[in-house]
């Protein structure tokens, strides 16, 4: 395999409609290196449309109750039909349509059923492009139980796709050992993509979708934020399990894996740069900070006892206590006498009395409360390893904005600051600290 080649994915808006795939094409055919294509299944065209894969649902439940499923499934042909018309394409999905409505009628499952939007969408691409059809279902691959096996849908998706010169392979799926459909839980098509650029050793793998990359914010939160030009692995992973709508780690493990760069694109915006991701990078933020996310709905559990350093296995009884009632944390920033656990609120539902008497029992602690609406705040960035006194304008910011701090939580990388904060300054808190660190550079 030449090792300039692209690997491309298209999201469900990026393939809607006939004027979606227009846009896919103009951008793929322009770049001969753009030379494998992983296609969703079409999105939703307009505000209160139905995307397919929701209508595949719909229809395959009626099919499952043993109801009559025919309104529903002319609905879903129509929706492709639509498409091959306005792209005046020579082809007919009939008999696929055949095969998969008396699938439905026979209970193929669900899993099957999902993924035929991708199926039928990849083949209309492919016949657009001019590219080869592939069913990834022989060639990715899930063990007994469901999980997916790299290794061996690396050899098989290897071999297939070097003896492909280009080609359209639907996201979101492949199959079990006995050769049953399985889909990816989340991120499926992203996740298909990024197993595909890691088979043929891809220098890129291209994410096009709807916006053009990440943001430093979320802009419901702050007016027009600025693009994150260049995030590393470790900066997303913080980034979303704070909550910030990001790759899931899924998504990204493959390529993350062989050293392959992701580029998040606009479809409807080619000519913005995106967002690149990558393993290392020598390239400083302009802004020191990387990106800024949070989230409510936590509580923290404030435990307090003298000379509580000195008691071995004291952290570990509070977390046994915790484990009991099925309870995880989300961070436990401690002090010599203190420690503060963060836990999601809705998890404490129904159990806090069995929380603090089994910590009770446990840790006999001098002072044992829980406090409830506390929302977390991450500041991350590789460039505040190097930059003094980050730390000083992040609580200065807030500081200014009468923004009271509840709990400060830094990890040992220097990669990240969390904070705490009432969940009623959430939103001025975050606008705080991107009004400090990104609004005297612009």
């Amino acid at each position: 395999m030449s090792n300039n080649t692209k690997v491309v994915k298209f999201g469900g808006s990026s393939l809607a409609d006939a004027g979606q795939f227009r846009k896919v094409a103009s951008i793929v055919l322009s770049e001969p290196e753009r030379r494998f294509v992983v296609a969703s299944a079409p999105g939703k065209r307009f505000s209160g449309d139905i995307k397919v894969t929701d209508m595949l649902y719909g229809c395959y439940e009626q099919a499952f109750r043993g109801e009559n499923f025919d309104k529903a499934f002319d609905a879903i042909e129509e929706r492709f039909n639509s498409i091959i018309r306005e792209l005046e394409l020579d082809i007919s999905l009939q008999k696929e349509f055949d095969n998969i409505k008396d699938a439905f009628a026979h209970r193929a499952g669900r899993d099957y059923a999902a993924s035929r939007g991708e199926y039928l969408n990849s083949m209309i691409l492919a016949a657009f492009l001019g590219f080869e059809f592939i069913d990834p279902a022989p060639y990715i691959r899930f063990d007994e139980t469901g999980v997916f096996d790299l290794d061996t849908t690396r050899a098989l998706l290897g071999e297939r796709l070097a003896n492909c010169e280009k080609a359209v392979i639907p996201g979101f799926y492949g199959s079990m050992p006995n050769d049953t459909i399985k889909t990816f839980s989340r991120g499926g098509s992203d996740i298909t993509g990024s197993i595909v650029a890691n088979a043929v050793d891809a220098v890129i793998y291209e994410n096009w979708t709807d916006v053009s990359g990440f943001l430093i914010a979320n802009p419901t939160v702050v007016e027009n934020p600025q693009p994150i030009k260049t995030i590393t692995y470790r900066e997303l992973r913080e980034l979303a399990y704070m909550g910030a709508g990001v790759l899931h780690e899924d998504a990204i493990f493959p390529v993350r894996k062989a050293g392959i760069p992701i580029n998040i694109r606009n479809t409807n915006k080619p000519e913005d740069d995106g967002t690149f991701i990558v393993a290392e990078t020598a390239q400083t933020s302009e802004y020191t900070i990387t990106g800024i996310a949070g989230k409510k709905g936590l509580s923290v559990i404030q435990i307090e006892k003298d000379m509580m350093n000195s008691e071995i296995g004291f952290g570990k009884n509070v977390l046994r206590a915790l484990e009991k009632n099925g309870i995880s944390f989300e961070h436990m920033p401690s002090g010599i006498d203190t420690m503060s656990v963060v836990v999601n609120s809705e998890a404490l539902i129904g159990k806090e009395k069995a929380v603090l008497d089994e910590i009770n029992f446990r840790c006999h602690p001098d002072k044992l409360e829980i406090e409830n609406n506390l929302a977390l705040i991450a500041v991350v960035g590789r460039g505040m390893r190097k930059a003094r006194g980050t730390a000083g304008r992040l609580f200065s910011a807030l500081a200014h904005a009468r923004i009271n701090v509840k709990m400060i939580d830094q990890g040992s990388s220097e990669l990240n600051i969390i904070i705490g904060v009432e969940e009623e300054d959430f939103e001025a808190a975050t606008r705080a600290i991107y009004d400090m660190f990104v609004l005297p550079k612009m």
